[in-house]
C-alpha cells in the first residue's frame, strides 16, 4: 500500500506530497495566523490520510465534528464525561485503534487544557501491546504547551506541558505522531516545538514569529519577509516526509467542513429602518423574563421539613449503593497515598511528578471517579507523610487548622514538628524532617527553621551546645530539633 498523500500543488502545478509512514517517526509543526487556512490544511491532511492510519484529533474550537459523516470518525464531547471516564476513553481508543474527535468546544478554556491533558497522558501511558500506530492532532496548541504561565493554574500548565511534552518527544517509541498546529510560535513552548522535523508555515505577520519560523526552516533572516506575503491556504513546507528544501505549496481542496460558513462579504438585509427599529425593541420585557433566574421557591412547611429530617435519617441507617462506591474509591485513593507517603525517595521528587506518579497509579488499579487535585494532593501526602491519620480526629483537625497559613512547599515539614509537639516527644526526627523536606541538607534545615519563625509558625531557642528547641504556638508542646 502506498503511504503517499497528496496535500496541495506547487507554483509549476506539480503535485507535493506528503509520506505519512515518514510522518510517524518525525511529527509535524503547523503554523498560520488566524485566517491563513492553518485549519483547512490539517483537514485536508487527515482526509487524505483517514483509510491508512489511526486518527486523534484534540479539537478545542469544533472545527472536525463533521469528519465523522464522511470518515467514519468517532466525535467524543469531552463536556459530557468525567475525568476518569476521559481517561478509560482513551485508553479503549488506543486498544481499538479507533479515528476519534475530542470536541472540547463545550468546555470553559483551562477545563478543555485539563481534559486534554488527561486524554493525552492516557494515551501515552496505553500497554505495550496497544502501541498502535497512529496520528495525535492538536490544534490550537499554544493553549495547552504554552511558553508562558499566562492566567491558568499552575499545576494545570505543568500537567498540560508534560503531557504535550510526551507526546512530542516520547511518543515515537508508542506509536503516537504528534502534529501540533498554533497561530503564534512565540507562545508555544519551545521543547515541544523543537521535537518536530516538518513544518507547514502560513502566513504570519510579527517579526519574532516571522525569525523563528525562519530559522526552523533553514531560511536566512533576510528572507523570513517572504512568510509575510503568503496568501490564504499558502504554506512553505520542509522536512524528511515533505521536501529536503523548502518548497510553496498551495493546500487542495476538503471534503468537510463548515458548509454554512459564509466567507466573505454579504448583502445587508432590505428592512425598512421603523420596521427594523420594531424588531429590535419589540416585546423586549418578554425577553428579559425568559433569561431572568426563576424566583426562589416558597418557604417548606414545618410537617414537610420533619417528614424530610426522618427520610434523611432512614437513608443515613443504610447508605445507598453508589454512596458505598464513592466511599470505596476514597479508600483506594487513601491506601495509595498512605503507601506512596512511606515510600522510600519519592518525597525528593518535584510536586509534579509525585502528582503525575499518583496519577499513574489510579489509572493502574483502574480507578473511576473524581481525582483530587494537585493542591489537594499535596496536602494529603503531607498529612499521610507526617503521620496525622494515626491521631485522634480532633487532634488532627487542630494541627491542620493551624497549618492554613502555612505555604505548601512547607507544609509537610510543618506537620513533621507540630506531629512531634503533640506527642511531646523531646527530639524531633531530623532525618524525617529532612525526609519530608526534601533535602540532605542541614543548612536548608536550618533555613525552613528560621523562616518558619519569622512566619510566627514556630518558636526556636537555641541553647549553648547548639541544639534547638522548638514549639509551635496553639499546640503547647515542645520538641527538639538536634541540628
Amino acid at each position: 500500500m502506498s503511504t503517499q498523500i497528496t496535500i496541495g500543488h506547487d507554483a509549476t502545478g506539480k503535485p507535493v506530497e506528503f509520506d505519512v509512514e515518514e510522518l510517524l517517526a518525525t511529527r509535524l509543526l503547523v503554523q498560520g495566523n488566524s485566517g491563513s487556512g492553518k485549519s483547512h490544511l490539517l483537514r485536508r491532511l487527515l482526509e487524505e490520510s483517514a483509510g491508512m492510519v489511526q486518527q486523534v484529533v484534540i479539537d478545542p474550537e469544533g472545527d472536525f465534528p463533521s469528519l465523522a459523516e464522511e470518515f467514519g470518525h468517532v466525535v467524543i464531547d469531552g463536556a459530557a464525561y468525567s475525568p476518569g471516564e476521559i481517561e478509560a476513553l482513551a485508553r479503549r481508543i488506543r486498544e481499538h485503534r479507533a479515528s476519534v474527535v475530542l470536541d472540547l468546544d463545550g468546555l470553559e478554556v483551562e477545563q478543555q487544557i485539563r481534559c486534554a491533558a488527561q486524554f493525552l497522558t492516557a494515551l501515552f501511558d496505553a500497554p505495550r501491546e496497544h502501541w498502535y500506530p497512529a496520528l495525535v492532532v492538536v490544534d490550537e496548541a499554544q493553549m495547552f504547551a504554552p511558553s508562558a504561565a499566562g492566567e491558568m493554574a499552575e499545576d494545570t500548565r505543568r500537567m498540560t506541558l508534560s503531557a504535550m511534552t510526551n507526546l512530542m518527544c516520547r511518543g515515537r517509541k508508542r506509536g503516537l505522531a504528534g502534529i501540533v498546529a498554533t497561530q503564534r510560535l512565540a507562545k508555544l513552548a519551545k521543547n515541544v516545538a523543537a521535537e518536530a522535523s516538518n513544518f507547514l508555515m502560513g502566513r504570519t505577520f510579527l517579526d519574532i514569529d516571522m525569525v523563528r519560523a525562519a530559522d526552523l526552516l533553514g531560511m536566512e533572516r533576510r528572507q523570513a519577509e517572504r512568510i509575510r506575503e503568503l496568501e490564504r491556504g499558502h504554506f512553505l513546507a520542509l522536512g524528511p516526509a515533505i521536501t529536503r528544501l523548502p518548497l510553496a505549496c498551495k493546500i487542495g481542496p476538503v471534503k468537510t467542513g463548515h458548509q454554512a460558513r459564509a466567507e466573505g462579504l454579504m448583502a445587508l438585509p432590505d428592512t425598512a429602518p421603523a420596521d427594523m427599529e420594531a424588531l429590535l425593541t419589540r416585546d423586549l420585557a418578554g425577553d428579559v423574563a425568559k433569561a431572568a433566574p426563576p424566583p426562589p421557591p416558597s418557604a417548606p412547611r414545618v410537617e414537610d421539613v420533619e417528614q424530610s429530617i426522618a427520610r434523611a435519617e432512614e437513608r443515613q441507617v443504610a447508605p445507598p449503593a453508589e454512596t458505598r462506591a464513592t466511599s470505596a474509591v476514597a479508600e483506594q485513593i487513601e491506601a495509595i497515598i498512605r503507601a506512596m507517603a512511606i515510600e522510600e525517595g519519592i518525597s525528593f521528587q518535584s510536586a509534579s511528578a509525585q502528582y503525575q506518579t499518583f496519577l499513574t497509579r489510579c489509572r493502574r488499579e483502574r480507578i473511576i471517579g473524581p481525582m483530587p487535585d494537585m493542591r489537594a494532593f499535596r496536602r494529603r501526602f503531607a498529612m499521610a507523610g507526617a503521620g496525622l491519620d494515626e491521631l485522634p480526629e480532633g487532634t488532627a483537625a487542630r494541627i491542620m487548622e493551624l497549618a492554613e497559613a502555612v505555604e505548601e512547599d512547607l507544609l509537610a515539614p510543618f506537620l513533621v514538628i507540630a506531629r512531634a509537639a503533640h506527642a511531646g516527644e523531646t527530639q524531633v526526627d531530623e532525618e524525617a524532617l529532612a525526609r519530608a523536606y526534601g533535602t540532605s541538607s542541614p543548612g536548608r534545615i536550618r533555613r525552613l527553621l528560621d523562616h518558619l519563625e519569622r512566619q510566627g509558625l514556630v518558636v526556636v531557642r537555641e541553647d549553648f551546645g547548639g541544639d534547638r528547641t522548638v514549639m509551635v504556638p496553639g499546640l503547647g508542646d515542645l520538641a527538639t530539633a538536634a541540628e
